[in-house]
């Protein structure tokens, strides 16, 4: 009788179901869905200073707390809605979050409304293909890069906010935009794809 292999992971994810489960079907598989784009790039910035997990714990909170990050519902929220939010324990409660969160949603549909969609303004800086990185282990591989930094000063010209390179470049590694699974975990070649 075989003995069952554990899979190879990257090493980040270990400890915590809600983490590995995260790891093995979200993050960085090539997602171009605009309103699901929207909501990544929204938590990314919750995250600005705190662990993944401790955002990953309240995705739920989140989505039910911002009208499931529906961005029309978003862009008309009022103080009431920030009293609202500020008041939420299923969430970051932190104003300039929460403020940002509104904004971001205005500028989402603002670029909705122009001639090229979020998902396909995001792609059309990797020529639409996720870049393949080959790191072998976690310390390879970068807080931001070179284009982290080109994609967060063109989204702060466009009015979002809790946009830096850093976060920008967490957002691109969940969305797929970049492939950072290490080379010996399971997901790396899944996630080299579009």
């Amino acid at each position: 009788m075989l003995e069952c292999m554990e899979l190879v992971r990257c090493p980040w994810c270990q400890g915590d179901d809600d983490y590995i489960k995260y790891h093995d079907q979200e993050w960085g598989l090539p997602l171009k869905d605009n309103r699901m784009l929207f909501e990544f790039l929204i938590l990314d910035g919750a995250q600005a200073g705190l662990s993944w997990l401790t955002i990953l714990k309240r995705r739920e909170g989140y989505r039910n707390a911002f009208d499931h990050f529906d961005p029309e519902k978003m862009a008309r929220y009022g103080e009431k809605d920030i009293e609202r939010l500020m008041g939420d324990s299923r969430i970051i409660r932190n104003r300039r979050k929460i403020l940002s969160a509104v904004e971001n949603a205005r500028s989402y549909l603002a670029m909705m409304e122009g001639p090229v969609p979020f998902s396909q303004w995001l792609w059309n800086w990797v020529d639409g293909t996720p870049r393949v990185n080959h790191y072998k282990t976690l310390k390879e591989v970068p807080a931001s890069t070179e284009l982290s930094e080109k994609i967060s000063k063109e989204l702060k010209k466009k009015g979002f906010s809790f946009v830096g390179p850093t976060i920008v470049y967490a957002f691109m590694q969940a969305a797929g935009m970049v492939n950072d699974h290490l080379v010996d975990c399971f997901r790396y070649r899944e996630c080299s794809i579009s």
